[in-house]
């Protein structure tokens, strides 16, 4: 199940770049692109050998076959990452013990992972986060909240930490992110972190959960733009990516952090 997951991820992966870039164009550009993958330098149609996930690129090296223009890192990523993503969540179902009810979850978590993908690959190719992919993430989020709120009233019945401990892990997320954009007037974060920030934090229900996120995200960001900002200090950080890389190393570890927590 989890090679199968690995693989299924590699190939969403590369479909989520693919339409991440032709969203792009069609917006920025208003060009009417066809269905089928072409070279965006000099037009080639792609052949189905030339659009295999991760093994294409490696022997392609990253150049399109007729031009030799440089594809670049993005598809790669893209599909190595969603692949590493879809493998993290495989490992929190019991395939043995899982009930229907698990499986739904466990069907809509992916979905929900999905989406997030698609934009942390938009964000970290062109610094956005388009509006309706994260209205869709928040729905979806809510889907997700409302079941495990249905699982939990069903096996130790009505709490008040239904209500409020939610609540408190989009605060957490998407308020500071709010809170950031307000008073920097964007200039610190985007205007879509905070809605981010929101989904993030229904599908983790948990306070402590968002504050390890938070911490995880803003970690991960250092590390990884530490080199481009000492070398360019006007280097902008979308933190979409890292927002999205926190989500799935949380939700992989979750059942061990609640041990410990507990």
């Amino acid at each position: 199940m989890l090679v199968l997951l690995f693989v299924l991820g590699a190939c969403i992966g590369s479909f989520l770049c693919c339409q991440a870039r032709r969203l792009h164009l069609k917006t920025s550009h208003h060009k009417k692109l066809g269905a089928r993958s072409v070279c965006l330098d000099c037009g080639m149609q792609l052949r189905w050998y030339d659009n295999i996930p991760i093994i294409s690129w490696l022997i392609l090296r990253g150049k399109c076959r007729k031009c030799h223009h440089k594809i670049g890192v993005a598809e790669l990523l893209s599909e190595v990452g969603v692949a590493l993503a879809f493998l993290a969540i495989g490992t929190t179902i019991d395939i043995m013990a899982a009930g229907i009810l698990d499986w739904v979850g466990f069907v809509l978590l992916l979905g929900f992972v999905t989406v997030m993908c698609f934009l942390a690959i938009y964000d970290g190719l062109y610094g956005e986060l388009p509006l309706l992919f994260l209205i869709i993430g928040i729905v979806w989020a809510g889907v997700i909240l409302i079941l495990n709120e249905i699982s939990i009233i069903t096996s130790v019945g009505f709490t008040i930490d239904l209500v409020y401990k939610p609540i408190l892990a989009m605060l957490i997320l998407g308020g500071l992110y709010l809170v950031l954009y307000l008073v920097s007037k964007g200039k610190w974060v985007g205007d879509g972190d905070w809605l981010l920030g929101v989904a993030i934090g229904m599908v983790l229900f948990e306070p402590w959960l968002a504050l390890i996120e938070l911490f995880l995200a803003n970690a991960i960001a250092c590390i990884v733009m530490l080199p481009f900002v000492l070398k360019r200090k006007n280097s902008k950080i979308y933190f979409g990516p890292f927002l999205v890389v926190a989500l799935v190393i949380v939700l992989a570890l979750s059942d061990l952090l609640n041990g410990i927590i507990n």
